[in-house]
């Protein structure tokens, strides 16, 4: 099975954030960069995710294995790290997390209190965690709800006895909270398995306790990338599946190939619709939000060249997909080139249009002024 766990490239930080972005400068006046920083110390560190703060700074959080320059409190192996930063780039606070085994944070949102809710994998049982499920070579899910200066409230460990690592992590609309990933357990916190990993999603109280949890796929291997709850408290939940079984049809390749794989929850997380998208190649959705009018916009990359996606320039592309609000295809399109094009972010930006960023290694197709290796690759587009 493919490990979804993908760290950055980089940990060159521009000012950007996950919020809705201004129009950029015309094609003739280049945007500058106000400021770039590089975070960590002497061992690796990696950034998952950076949001804008409500107090105009960022918060990021990832992994890191070091113990000195910028990093401070690791436990052994690799730790959850997030730092708060103002608005200016400077170091606010900083916080590891985690125990002797690995540990590694993919998701944080700001609560409406003003502190941060965190989402990922945990190895550990000792240090800050307690409650893990499997032998000490297993992931569970890791939430960690913490203050405004990242002291934590409370944590819990969420899994059975396999791997369980989450990839995405929401604040809902009751206090509480909802969380996706991927399972292959079928014991302990985790019912309902279909076979392989399944997309796991799990629905949190205020205080962290399970309100309900749903195992979601077929046979072969599934994960879920992207939750967000939706404008009717429903939730809608991307990402990628194998299966062609059990709560999955229209996949359109064969059981070792990843189609995009959105499924529409209620409240209670009952399936309302879930469609397969993509073609014979590999496929998998990322990211996924509402848009203004109600329905969706995904977003991911693909290498195929057929079924529903169109226009592929080569290897890997940004693929993004326009759904309607019953899950249709509005409209699809491929960026990138003959390299290795990889998505990353994707936001509806204040004109209706949208912004994308990833990473590149093309430079013909629609990229150009590649530096060389891979670049960040940054995409305006205007729709109709």
């Amino acid at each position: 099975m493919k490990n979804f766990i993908i760290p950055a490239l980089l940990m060159l930080l521009s000012a950007c954030s996950d919020n809705a972005v201004d129009t950029p400068p015309s094609k003739t006046t280049p945007p500058s960069i106000e400021w770039q920083k590089c975070f960590g110390g002497s061992s690796e560190d990696f950034t998952s995710l950076i949001k804008q703060t409500n107090d105009g700074g960022y918060i990021i959080v990832g992994g890191s294995e070091s113990n000195d320059g910028d990093v401070s409190g690791h436990h052994g192996d690799s730790d959850y790290w997030i730092v708060k930063l103002t608005s200016g780039g400077a170091i606010d606070w900083q916080k590891c997390f985690g125990g002797s085994g690995s540990d590694w944070a993919s998701s944080i949102q700001q609560t409406s209190d003003g502190g941060y809710i965190v989402a990922g994998g945990s190895e550990s049982n000792d240090g800050d965690v307690t409650g893990h499920h499997g032998s000490s070579g297993t992931m569970d899910y890791w939430i960690l709800k913490l203050n405004t200066r990242g002291s934590i409230e409370w944590q819990e460990s969420l899994g059975g006895s396999n791997r369980d690592y989450a990839t995405s992590i929401q604040q809902t609309s009751d206090g509480g909270y909802i969380v996706a990933g991927y399972s292959s357990s079928n014991n302990s916190d985790v019912t309902g398995n279909l076979g392989g990993s399944d997309s796991w999603i799990v629905k949190l109280t205020s205080t962290g306790s399970i309100q309900w949890q749903k195992s979601l796929g077929g046979s072969s291997d599934d994960s879920a990338e992207s939750i967000q709850q939706t404008s009717d408290g429903d939730y809608i939940v991307a990402g990628g599946s194998e299966s062609n079984d059990g709560d999955v049809t229209g996949h359109h390749s064969s059981s070792d190939t990843m189609d995009y794989w959105i499924v529409k929850l209620t409240s209670g997380g009952a399936i309302n619709w879930q469609k397969s998208l993509g073609g014979s190649g590999y496929d998998l959705a990322n990211l996924i939000q509402q848009t203004s009018e109600g329905g969706y916009i995904v977003a991911g990359q693909s290498d195929s060249k057929d079924g529903d996606v169109t226009g592929n320039h080569g290897g890997h592309d940004y693929w993004i997909v326009k759904l309607a609000s019953t899950g249709s295809i509005e409209w699809q399109k491929c960026f990138g080139g003959s390299g290795w094009d990889q998505y990353t972010s994707i936001q509806q930006t204040s004109d209706g249009s949208y912004i994308v960023a990833g990473y590149s290694s093309s430079n013909g197709g629609d990229v150009t002024g590649n530096h060389g290796g891979y670049d960040y690759w940054v995409v305006k587009l205007k729709i109709p």
